[in-house]
């Protein structure tokens, strides 16, 4: 476990000294921002808008029992914003393309095409690394924003339409616009962007290290969305602990 984390984090160090290099790659990281965000925006739609309507249709009825209704708007904006949108998002993108990355760096590894980049004098992290952890840190930011919108609509409809709850869709963003501010976006936006560090870290250094053949990068995938997901959820809470403050 500890080799491993020191792995990425010298991964991580070696990708951030070789950021001049983006532009040089910048058709590659173009590539896989398209890869990321215009081919995953769909299911952050549906995921999204699902997530705020279910959180409204959880916490609307409660609300109202207690003569709180004009707060779910503020309710589900806030968790959209700060948590849900973030972590589930990020969680999307590991087993979606997290597992894509992994895979196609450990096909390369195990059939020898990175020794051929090296024998080319072609440095792996600048050709394979450095555009998919840019191209991710790039996407997933912009796609938590688009999911935290598509989310409050979602929670606005289902309140309007459930009959337990029968909120208007004035009143819902009245109240969301009292309880949730740039800052709070913010503050889930820089969380995306860290999971999204963490993902594309974790990816390739899992395909970078395959080993054994079809089997082997099995293995490789599975390690890669299991253990973005693990340390996702571990740095959400250390980042909240801070943000907080």
């Amino acid at each position: 476990m500890f080799q491993n984390i020191g792995e990425m984090v010298l991964l991580f160090w070696r990708t951030l000294l070789a950021l001049p290099q983006t532009w040089r790659q910048r058709q590659k990281v173009f590539d896989q921002f398209f890869e990321i965000g215009n081919a995953s925006l769909l299911m952050v739609c549906v995921l999204s808008f699902f997530i705020g309507g279910v959180l409204a249709l959880q916490t609307g009825p409660v609300l109202v029992e207690r003569g709180l209704a004009g707060a779910v708007g503020g309710l589900v904006g806030i968790s959209m914003a700060k948590e849900l949108a973030p972590v589930m998002m990020a969680i999307l993108i590991a087993g979606r393309i997290g597992s894509a990355m992994a895979a196609e760096i450990g096909s390369m590894r195990v059939y020898q095409e990175i020794d051929a980049l090296r024998t080319m004098n072609i440095n792996p992290i600048h050709y394979l690394v450095l555009p998919r952890v840019v191209a991710i840190a790039l996407a997933l930011p912009m796609l938590v924003v688009f999911a935290i919108l598509v989310g409050w609509l979602g929670g606005a409809l289902v309140s309007i339409a459930n009959e337990r709850i029968v909120v208007s869709f004035g009143a819902f963003f009245g109240n969301l616009r009292e309880v949730v501010d740039a800052a709070d976006v913010a503050n889930g936006v820089f969380k995306s962007f860290c999971f999204a560090l963490i993902v594309g870290v974790v990816s390739c250094h899992q395909g970078l290290v395959t080993i054994g053949g079809p089997r082997g990068i099995g293995r490789s995938v599975t390690k890669a969305v299991v253990n973005s997901i693990v340390l996702i959820v571990i740095f959400d809470y250390v980042l909240t602990s801070i943000l907080l403050r």
